[in-house]
């Protein structure tokens, strides 16, 4: 399931709700409006009738006998089309004159005083008084009411359909910077690491966020301590375990020299080897205390291809080493990188050990520098499934070896490649290898 942004869902609910309460503004507006039109094209529609009553009689009266007018067509012609259209009919229904547009056959109204609304039209009936009496009945097409209607309508909706867009940008911009200080602490949050425990700043932070930073520095205080008393406890540890382990292995390196050959003899050689076990751990320890205490991160870039050149010859030289290490220098290949020459010397020596010790005595190991400064350790080897590759990654991990070990090398050298913005690629088999492993060290492009 993807994670839900707040930024987003917040955006599309102030949007949405803004878009609705102005869209439903617009509707009332329009329904208030088409009851106001209604009012004024009715007034307008009863105050012509009711004048051109007056008018109309008149005509009548002043013709010289009665009925004269009765085909009447002298209206003056309309230059265009007649938004009101009238007839003026007697008792009996006939049309005694009419406008223009009017139909010549009698409107589809009663002939009785007021408002009439008909299928096409709306009517006002408006009546002489008297023994004979005249209607005259006004009609408004209700197309002409429905199309101010419409046209009234759409110079409410268009604005709003206009401003929504820009409401959604509004809104987006008004919630990204009120969600700025939240989205600035998950970033802080997100970086501590056990390499950066550094308390949170709290300034400029919103009132109601001081209480989460709070919290979170009083947990980072603790943690940091915390790290720190277990660090101190593993060097300090490692460190006075040195002294006594180096000075029984050599009281028992003394013991061997002196005993005779025989059970004893052998009894003392496996003390020895447990001795030398232990001095590894010790020392694998110490390391890893260093490598906790982010002694890898440096801002100033140092020449990392000496650094390799000394500790591969450091190897070639020891007996163990000699004869099965290979080192390879890509012509105009450079390593230089922000990154502790120690750290990256503890990195590179446990990585070779790792090949030494595990790798296929009869193989060499191959020790390589490509020209875009990714160092590769290649030793031979059975084939590694993915998940063999994964624990040995994990402290303490050991993958099918009877080899001995302590399980802490790959750890140490991927804690400090980390913190020199090296990722540690471990990969099996090895490009051009039916077996075997490789390490590969590749720093970030943008910390040459």
């Amino acid at each position: 399931m993807s994670e839900r942004s707040i930024t987003r869902r917040l955006t599309l609910a102030l949007s949405g709700a803004l878009a609705g309460f102005w869209l439903l503004a617009a509707a009332l507006g329009a329904m208030v409006m088409q009851e106001e039109f209604g009012e004024v094209f009715d007034s307008s529609l009863q105050e012509t009738a009711e004048r051109l009553l007056i008018l109309v009689v008149d005509d009548v009266e002043s013709g010289d006998e009665p009925g004269s007018n009765l085909r009447f067509e002298g209206v003056v012609p309309a230059s265009g089309e007649e938004y009101l259209i009238y007839q003026l009919r007697d008792e009996k229904g006939a049309v005694l004159l009419r406008s223009h547009d009017a139909p010549e056959a009698g409107f589809d109204a009663p002939l009785r005083r007021g408002f009439w609304r008909g299928s096409d039209y709306r009517f006002y009936t408006a009546t002489t008084e008297g023994s004979e009496k005249l209607y005259l009945q006004v009609a408004d097409a209700l197309a002409n009411r429905r199309e101010a209607l419409v046209e009234g309508s759409m110079a409410l909706f268009l604005p709003v359909l206009l401003l929504v867009p820009a409401s959604v940008a509004l809104v987006w911009y008004i919630v990204r910077r009120t969600l700025k200080p939240i989205d600035a602490l998950r970033q802080s949050i997100a970086s501590k690491d056990g390499g950066n425990l550094a308390v949170i700043a709290r300034e400029g932070m919103p009132r109601e966020l001081l209480p989460i930073v709070r919290s979170v520095n009083l947990l980072l205080t603790r943690l940091k301590a915390a790290l720190e008393a277990e660090r101190e406890f593993t060097a300090n540890s490692a460190h006075e375990l040195r002294t006594p382990i180096a000075g029984a292995l050599a009281q028992t390196q003394v013991l061997i020299d002196e005993l005779p050959g025989g059970p004893r003899k052998a009894r003392a050689r496996q003390v020895e080897a447990s001795l030398v076990k232990l001095s590894h751990l010790a020392e694998k320890l110490l390391q890893l205390a260093r490598a906790e205490a982010g002694v890898g991160a440096v801002s100033t870039p140092v020449d990392l291809a000496r650094v390799l050149e000394l500790v591969v010859l450091d190897f070639q030289r020891d007996p163990e080493g000699a004869g099965r290490l290979q080192f390879h220098r890509a012509e105009g290949a450079v390593l230089r990188k922000p990154a502790s020459e120690d750290g990256f010397a503890i990195a590179l020596r446990n990585l070779i050990e790792n090949a030494l010790v595990h790798g296929d005595p009869d193989v060499p190991i191959d020790v390589r520098l490509e020209r875009d400064g990714t160092v590769r350790i290649i030793n031979g080897g059975p084939l590694l499934a993915d998940w063999e590759l994964e624990m040995i990654r994990k402290r303490f991990g050991r993958g099918r070896t009877t080899a001995e070990g302590s399980g802490l090398g790959i750890s140490i050298a991927q804690r400090l490649l980390a913190q020199m913005n090296a990722r540690l690629e471990l990969v099996s088999p090895p490009e051009g290898h039916a077996g075997g492993m490789e390490a590969r060290i590749k720093f970030d492009q943008q910390t040459g």
